[in-house]
């Protein structure tokens, strides 16, 4: 009776498989997307894709020198940060995905992965063509506690972003910092922390810092032309 189970839970799992792989493709696309305010809610799963290669028409892996090192559209779309942020930073392979928005600009996308209270955070993070002003985000966890550092990934958190800076005046690389308390109105590199998500808010604080550093040398290389 046991290897009849264990038989046919593993046939159920293969079956399943390719199932639950199209679903990661498209929820990654999906949150690209929404990184750069394009919505797909009310979009069926089945045109995800169009919409996708409608705005992202282009996508480079860099190193931590900010060289590119790859600029296949499909095998960076396969790079998962997770596995890249395992390795030693000098053979890390860091995905950019550039959008053409509807207007006329362009944005450039990036991948977070960090560490929440209870287990992974990650998103994604739009720049302007300056390398600097965000343009949107998108965040998101495994296991935070409801009503408190899961408010992450509700829009009001997330809104706040849009128009920071990540670098000072002089150049420096310092993200975005999480405010417990409130951040100040004028504050262009401050946003306001989840009441009662003090740790988690800390936690996307330091993801934003520790990813973006990866990304400083690219973006100042670009700052530069």
């Amino acid at each position: 009776m046991v290897v009849v189970i264990a038989v046919s839970l593993t046939i159920v799992a293969v079956m399943l498989k390719p199932s639950q792989e199209d679903n990661i493709r498209i929820e990654k696309m999906q949150n690209i997307l929404s990184s750069v305010n394009i919505s797909t809610a009310e979009i069926p799963k089945k045109q995800v894709g169009e919409v996708y290669t409608k705005y992202i028409k282009t996508a480079i892996a860099v190193n931590s020198k900010g060289d590119v090192i790859e600029q296949d559209a499909s095998k960076v779309f396969t790079i998962e940060l997770s596995n890249e942020l395992k390795k030693p930073v000098e053979k890390q392979s860091l995905p950019v995905f550039i959008a053409s928005l509807d207007n006329g600009d362009t944005a450039y996308i990036v991948p977070l992965r960090g560490k929440g209270l209870w287990g992974p955070v990650w998103g994604y993070m739009s720049f302007k063509n300056d390398f600097n002003t965000i343009f949107g985000t998108v965040f998101d966890h495994k296991g935070e506690t409801p009503g408190l550092g899961a408010e992450i990934n509700q829009e009001w958190f997330m809104k706040p972003f849009i128009g920071k800076q990540i670098f000072t005046e002089d150049g420096k690389l310092v993200a975005v910092t999480i405010v417990k308390g409130g951040a100040k109105p004028d504050d262009i590199h401050g946003v306001d922390a989840i009441s009662g998500g003090t740790i988690t808010s800390k936690g996307v604080e330091k993801m934003l810092l520790d990813n973006l550093t990866n990304y400083e040398a690219y973006f100042k290389k670009q700052i530069k032309k």
